[in-house]
């Protein structure tokens, strides 16, 4: 799954480079071996404060913007990454993301904002819950940060559907997915899914009880 993630991440024109950013964990050395295997960077820190691990990956390419994307995700469309992308550099804004509302199905979230934005948003909270979710101090401070987010068209409007892989059924579902489109189609998009799924209710039903952790 993170190799169809990584795969994705290419396709996308306005990114340089694609860094893994992991734990100092032992459990995940595998992970550093997945990064070397693929020729991509790998870096590793703190579990807990997941910002500061971040901005040390950023920091480790001389990255001037980040573009986030959660290892969870691993058939989010690349045309939605560089349509966010596109809409931070094209706006006088200081993060841009197309989840700040929900919109799109779960799994299509990309947030970007420059590496000096996640620095001051850094220095500015110690709280635990904010070095943990990483954009949370600047999704909760409009006044200090400018916002912008991309709103799915009322096609591409389904909120509810899970595309991301927090369990076994949504792993089920993604590999039904992946299968279905196959070699032929890698890198089918979140508008593909979605006629797809309107079509197969019983398959976009395989995961609906899971209730997906949320942060108020």
């Amino acid at each position: 799954m993170l190799k169809h993630l990584v795969n994705r991440l290419r396709q996308v024109k306005s990114i340089r480079d694609v860094v893994l950013a992991t734990t100092v964990n032992r459990i995940d050395d595998c992970l550093e071996d997945f990064a070397r295997h693929e020729d991509i960077s790998c870096f590793r820190g703190s579990e807990e404060d997941v910002m500061g691990r971040v901005i040390g990956a950023a920091d480790s390419v001389n990255a001037g913007i980040v573009v986030e994307i959660t290892g969870d995700c691993p058939i989010i469309d690349p045309l939605l990454i560089e349509q966010t992308i596109q809409m931070y550099l094209h706006n006088p804004c200081d993060f841009a993301s197309n989840s700040l509302i929900r919109s799109y199905p779960d799994g299509m979230d990309t947030q970007v904002f420059s590496l000096d934005t996640l620095k001051r948003s850094a220095a500015l909270t110690k709280d635990p819950q904010h070095r943990e979710h990483v954009t949370l101090h600047i999704c909760k401070h409009p006044e200090l940060f400018r916002q912008v987010c991309l709103i799915a068209s009322p096609d591409l409007h389904w909120p509810e559907l899970g595309l991301t892989l927090d369990e076994k059924s949504d792993y089920e579902l993604l590999k039904n997915l992946i299968e279905y489109f196959g070699s032929s189609r890698p890198f089918f998009g979140c508008r593909e899914v979605i006629d797809l799924l309107r079509t197969r209710p019983e398959w976009s039903a395989i995961n609906q009880a899971v209730r997906r952790k949320g942060v108020s």
